[in-house]
């Protein structure tokens, strides 16, 4: 797709998903903060996606998606499903027995910027200086927030760890995000890729739960499995296939944007439920972090040659 024709930002078809995408995920940080009181973080995981995974290739049966790949693609799908739903959901579910779920959202709030490093180095996708001037301003405003959330609520314990832990899961998410996108990736309906990759992913879920923390754990609390089916289909089922589309429509880049919209969501409802003191500080953090928002998304998306070409050689 080139730029002239790449939709833009305010259309239906990619605000919807953009909106979407962040308001639900916003929610899931407290979510799973109350899943790994009840449950060993690995555990946790694979309930998670032991649930979303049959409902997924139920949607994809559903949309009439072929679910028969070839070698590459199960590769590919192997590839994310590591990277996405175990890497990425390991880290960010074992970082939050350190850190507060506020700054893990935060610092998610940074994914644009290995999304576009990892996109030039895997996929050739370029972004003009415009981006990467507002995601600079961007980033002084998360540096804000997390400062802030830090000063509020001071932790104990294994900080930086739960904290590399984080970044962990950014970058595994990021990996997932694009390479996703090349050009066998393309050729394989979104819901079709992404069930087999969670498929993959919940497998290594289970073995690496079963070695790290014993024979399943299984909670017996009604709340426990009611969170779980919220996070397993709302915010896996319903949003994967919304967040990867939007990778394909806009660049990785930008729609690691989203996580924007995630942690003003989460500070929301921490607001709202939580007790969340707004103060000078986290108010010029999110007033930066929107501005920056603002700038990168005006500049305009510029894709190497072959990176056009070749999402449309099998459509």
């Amino acid at each position: 797709m080139s730029d002239a024709s790449a939709p833009s930002m305010l259309s239906p078809r990619v605000l919807f998903p953009f909106l979407v995408t962040g308001t639900i995920w916003g929610s899931t940080w407290f979510v799973i903060a109350g899943q790994i009181a009840d449950v060993p973080a690995a555990w946790g995981v694979f309930f998670r996606f032991m649930l979303a995974t049959p409902a997924l290739f139920v949607v994809a049966m559903l949309m009439g998606n072929r679910l028969r790949l070839n070698r590459a693609e199960h590769l590919l799908a192997l590839g994310v499903g590591i990277a996405q739903f175990s890497g990425n959901f390991l880290f960010v579910y074992h970082a939050e027995q350190h850190i507060t779920s506020g700054i893990v959202a935060v610092m998610f709030a940074l994914l644009m910027v290995p999304n576009a490093l990892f996109a030039r180095v895997f996929i050739g996708e370029r972004v003009q200086g415009g981006f990467i001037a507002g995601s600079m301003v961007a980033i002084a405003g998360v540096a804000l927030l997390l400062a802030h959330e830090w000063n509020a609520a001071p932790l104990g314990g294994s900080v930086a760890l739960g904290i590399v832990l984080a970044v962990g899961g950014m970058l595994s998410a990021s990996i997932a995000n694009v390479v996703q996108a090349n050009p066998t990736g393309r050729g394989v309906p979104m819901v079709s890729l992404l069930s087999w990759a969670m498929l993959y992913g919940t497998v290594f879920d289970f073995g690496f739960a079963l070695v790290t923390q014993g024979p399943p754990q299984v909670p017996v609390t009604w709340q426990f499995w009611a969170g779980t089916a919220y996070l397993a289909i709302i915010g896996s089922v319903v949003t994967f296939p919304l967040h990867y589309n939007l990778v394909r429509e806009i660049g990785a880049g930008k729609t690691a944007y989203n996580g924007i919209v995630t942690v003003c969501v989460a500070m929301l409802l921490s607001t709202l439920f939580e007790g969340f003191a707004w103060d000078a500080l986290s108010g010029a953090g999110m007033a930066l972090a929107l501005t920056g928002m603002g700038l990168a998304l005006r500049a305009r998306r510029v894709k190497a040659v072959q990176v056009q070409q070749s999402g449309a050689l099998r459509r």
